[in-house]
């Protein structure tokens, strides 16, 4: 299948690349460099468009910084807001206008980010909690970051109904880079910063988290190889998680009878960082 993936440099982009060899991608990034077969920018729809032709599918990564973070509950207007939704559109409108059979969305769990905001750190330890977004949860952004990610679901959907190209929103949950891909990196990555100690409150709280949400790398590969094969759907959403045994995500059984997803990684498996 030829796949035009967008934000390819970045750490899901690799992700996917690292682990698939049975599409060929064209990576796309805004600037040149490892990994990038072409230069183009999202956000103006006359350099996008080109490199959308004669691909079957495109799985659409890219993402402007700057709408402030997950952590931040701001709701005023700002440029990069503008920016990432430009660039869903373009995306989008472009895929559909040349004929592509499916569009990937890397949306985000920050989409149904107020159920981890709201519940912290009991949703940590869901067996015990009982608390879960499951795949019927409603949109409950946590920030202009997940409201983006919602807009870009919904127009997804639009476009699906309306124009029959098959849609796939992806609610990643915690992917990272090679060095960090395990379900300690996030708190290993504090300790590396300086920003806590091995072993504290802080620490372990990041491990209880990523215990839920990581997806290791090749399971994030793998649930977009399962997207890029389906030819059922026409507009779904899945979570982007590991079989994690605490995860609060939880449509598994939802991702696995849909699309085929079988992840291979679970995050109760790791009982500590590994050697350096």
């Amino acid at each position: 299948m030829d796949v035009l993936l967008t934000g390819a440099a970045g750490t899901v982009g690799t992700a996917i690349t690292d682990h698939l060899d049975d599409h060929a991608f064209t990576r796309l990034d805004v600037a040149d460099g490892d990994g990038v077969d072409v230069v183009a920018d999202v956000r103006e729809y006359d350099e996008l468009a080109p490199h959308v032709v004669g691909h079957d599918a495109v799985v659409h990564l890219a993402l402007t910084p700057g709408t402030g973070g997950p952590g931040d509950r701001s709701l005023g207007w700002n440029d990069a807001q503008a920016d990432n939704l430009a660039g869903i559109h373009n995306v989008t409108e472009a895929a559909v206008e040349h004929g592509c059979d499916s569009l990937v969305f890397a949306s985000s769990n920050h989409a149904v980010g107020m159920v981890e905001v709201r519940n912290a750190p009991d949703v940590y330890h869901y067996q015990e909690s009982g608390i879960r977004a499951g795949h019927d949860e409603p949109h409950r952004p946590d920030s202009r970051y997940g409201l983006t990610k919602s807009y870009g679901e919904d127009l997804g959907r639009l476009a699906a109904e309306a124009h029959g190209i098959r849609f796939y929103g992806l609610r990643l949950g915690a992917i990272r880079d090679p060095e960090y891909d395990h379900p300690y990196g996030d708190a290993e990555r504090g300790v590396d910063e300086g920003r806590w100690e091995r072993g504290s409150d802080a620490y372990d709280e990041q491990v209880a988290r990523m215990k839920g949400l990581w997806q290791s790398r090749r399971d994030c590969a793998h649930l977009v190889d399962c997207c890029l094969r389906d030819d059922t759907v026409e507009w779904d959403h899945f979570y982007g998680v590991s079989g994690n045994e605490r995860r609060w995500l939880d449509d598994l059984e939802h991702a696995r009878e849909t699309v085929g997803y079988e992840p291979q990684d679970d995050g109760e498996a790791w009982d500590g960082p590994p050697e350096r």
